[in-house]
């Protein structure tokens, strides 16, 4: 009775994953189009999702737990897989939403290196967990711009875990006193095509079907939003990401 009561519920989490699923694509696809009233239905939808999307991993810990047979347990795999798809898609379409629709930034002087440092060590695990040491070269005089500190470490950590998605084991980032910053990694993955359309809303390549697609575009919104530049280079499997913020 219990094996069946387990079986019961697993489907019925699948089928309301799926229907979310396809919800959100739709959403998604409408989305693109621009449309103001959407990206506020967005934001509450992203909202309305993380109190069933919390409940939904509640009930994966606890099935988990059981003795479940083998079909079972490639099922729950499954709806934690897609729970965490979503997951990951409805905390980038909140984001992307909010920073969109509010033009507003906090502007001060900004110590670039320490913006920079913090946002590394923020991602030494994540690092760790891929076998990424990454070689930091940094001036000795510090580098100072008027932007929004909060923004700038959006921007380092959505670079940081492109980097992380797409590199072969290595990541170099230099900071110039002219306020430049540059992630390189090889990304022996990607192609020339790929590269150029990372900065895209939504894009994702094969390598990285979890990605939302949106972090490079939120990093891109953001730079361009405070006065800099962002780009993409890919030269013999070499992937960099440029920053610049102009003195003003």
């Amino acid at each position: 009775f219990i094996m069946a009561f387990d079986g019961i519920v697993i489907a019925n989490l699948a089928k309301e994953l799926n229907s979310q699923l396809s919800e959100l694509r739709k959403i998604k696809r409408q989305y693109e189009n621009g449309d103001q009233e959407l990206k506020e239905a967005i934001t509450n939808i992203s909202h309305d999702l993380r109190t069933p999307l919390t409940a939904i991993w509640g009930y994966l810990d606890l099935l988990e737990k059981k003795d479940l047979s083998e079909d079972e347990r490639r099922y729950v795999e499954q709806i934690r897989s897609r729970s965490e798809s979503l997951k990951q898609l409805t905390e980038e379409l909140f984001r992307y939403s909010v920073i969109s629709s509010t033009p507003e930034m906090c502007y001060e002087n900004v110590n670039i290196c320490r913006v920079l440092e913090e946002t590394i060590i923020s991602f030494e695990g994540a690092l760790h967990n891929v076998n990424i040491v990454p070689e930091i070269t940094l001036p000795s005089n510090p580098v100072q711009r008027k932007l929004d500190s909060t923004a700038l470490t959006r921007i380092f950590s959505n670079v940081i875990n492109n980097a992380i998605k797409y590199s072969d084991g290595n990541l170099v980032i230099t900071l110039k006193e002219d306020a430049t910053i540059i992630f390189a990694n090889t990304a022996s993955k990607l192609s020339a095509v790929e590269v150029g359309k990372l900065f895209d809303r939504f894009y994702t390549v094969d390598s990285a079907r979890k990605s939302t697609g949106l972090g490079l575009s939120i990093a891109k919104l953001l730079t361009e939003r405070m006065g800099g530049m962002i780009a993409a280079e890919f030269d013999n499997e070499m992937l960099s990401i440029k920053i610049k913020f102009q003195d003003r």
